[in-house]
């Protein structure tokens, strides 16, 4: 496919494929799915070195994060590709006569994913990969805050995958909007609420869906009985992960007064284990993205109270550097808890009980992960029903995004609709309900004209 192409070309080419069938048949799709997985095995090295080109990112975390995780999504949906694609029986009631229905799931067309740059491969590939697996076409926008990562998906995405059907389209907001302007039959966007809604605007006019990958500020409850060591071990490696450029991050803390102190000397330890004593000399450290949103981060804790800082705080322009910081008795008036951080700053509020902690976060908008560390199950279960959001983890922090049978989505201001596994193919499917009716058995009563005795028959059926 031509370089060149127009945002208008590229949505032509593609379309021209997929109403040439190209994508239906499942060989296609698992095809396209194991090239997919030969790309990032390949070429594994210069993604890994893409993303510490973009992040600063280490290795393993690259790895992990990036290309094995989505590994095994894009395995497991090649292995449950039939069983998903398959047409799905429904029973018909007596009263409608002698047939069969069935819902069969068939592509919607071309669809268009754009990523963010925190995690550039992840947040491409899988949903491009459950896109091409029900059985369309596709383009890919990778975000151009990742510019390595972002021009490798531009040279090897064509190498591996069909043109005809799935296309990279590079470039900042111009060529974003100028994918907008098209008709697409699903906009899939991860990022933030600003973007989102100018997606769902411009979608709108097409009348086209969308799923919505957003954030917020995901919470983390630390009930008095949670094992404080495992939680303080967790909570710090979801928060520093990516240096804290995640949207599933941690955000904030509402830990039990009793066993705050105990706590925040675990979180602060966690970070020493992890990172070491000087985080910024530690490989894996990742660092912030670029200047303007170190500048952001910075400015959230220019207004708190060193004394209030238990470990961190410490940043380096130059090196786009903010270490792993811990504050203590945030307040909802500070600049720190006005918005989602994604970063490395980890505020914490100490609640005299989980009631408080559950009233605490229904007050604010649905975040798109909620973390709850106890050892008491009814808590658990207090927390996961009084209060809504994207996804749980209980005890852990960020995995549940790596758990194939669970959708990955938020709720309210955190997003709309979901992917991964079975909701992957199901959000890029349309389910078509089809019934297939005998022609054998007519009955007469079905049809006008209508008298008494038809009206009895009918009422008794229906």
């Amino acid at each position: 496919m031509p370089e060149t192409m127009t945002a208008a070309e590229t949505v032509k080419h593609l379309r021209q494929g997929y109403d040439s069938g190209l994508t239906r048949p499942l060989t296609w799709r698992r095809a396209q799915l194991r090239q997919l997985q030969r790309m990032l095995k390949e070429q594994e090295s210069r993604w890994l070195a893409a993303l510490a080109d973009d992040l600063h990112k280490p290795k393993t975390e690259g790895w992990a994060t990036d290309i094995g995780a989505i590994n095994g999504e894009i395995e497991s949906l090649h292995h449950n590709l039939a069983h998903l694609a398959k047409p799905r029986p429904v029973h018909v009631p007596v009263r409608l006569g002698i047939g069969t229905a069935r819902v069969v799931p068939e592509p919607l067309g071309v669809v268009l994913v754009i990523a963010p740059w925190n995690y550039p491969i992840h947040l491409l590939i899988l949903p491009m990969a459950s896109a091409i697996g029900a059985g369309n076409a596709v383009v890919g926008k990778p975000s151009e805050l990742a510019p390595a990562t972002a021009a490798l998906m531009s040279e090897l995405v064509p190498r591996y995958l069909d043109e005809r059907a799935v296309a990279i389209v590079e470039g900042g907001p111009e060529e974003t909007t100028g994918l907008l302007a098209e008709r697409w039959d699903h906009i899939l966007y991860t990022g933030n609420g600003r973007v989102g809604r100018i997606v769902m605007e411009a979608a709108a006019k097409h009348l086209t869906p969308v799923t919505l990958e957003l954030g917020g500020k995901s919470p983390v409850i630390v009930d008095r009985g949670a094992d404080l060591d495992a939680a303080a071990r967790r909570i710090t490696w979801g928060k520093f992960l990516n240096a804290g450029q995640t949207c599933l991050a941690p955000d904030y803390v509402l830990v039990h007064e009793d066993v705050q102190e105990q706590l925040l000397s675990k979180l602060a330890d966690a970070v020493h284990s992890f990172y070491g004593t000087d985080p910024k000399q530690s490989p894996d450290y990742a660092r912030i993205v670029n200047g303007r949103h170190l500048s952001r981060l910075t400015g959230l804790l220019r207004d708190v109270d060193p004394s209030r800082i238990v470990t961190g705080g410490v940043s380096d322009a130059e090196e786009l550097y903010l270490a792993p910081t811990i504050v203590r008795d945030a307040s909802w008036d500070e600049a720190v808890m006005a918005d989602e951080i994604f970063g490395p700053i980890l505020p914490v509020l100490a609640v005299p009980d989980v009631e408080s902690a559950i009233e605490t976060v229904n007050a604010h908008p649905k975040p798109l992960a909620l973390y709850i560390f106890t050892s008491r199950p009814g808590a658990a279960e207090r927390v996961i029903e009084r209060t809504s959001s994207g996804g749980v983890c209980v005890n852990g922090t960020v995995l549940q995004i790596a758990t194939p049978g669970l959708p990955f989505g938020g709720v309210g201001a955190s997003g709309m609709g979901a992917y991964h596994g079975t909701f992957g193919f199901e959000t890029f499917s349309h389910l078509k309900g089809v019934l297939d009716r005998a022609t054998w058995f007519d009955p007469s009563f079905s049809y006008p004209p209508y008298n008494k005795l038809k009206d009895r028959i009918l009422r008794k059926l229906l």
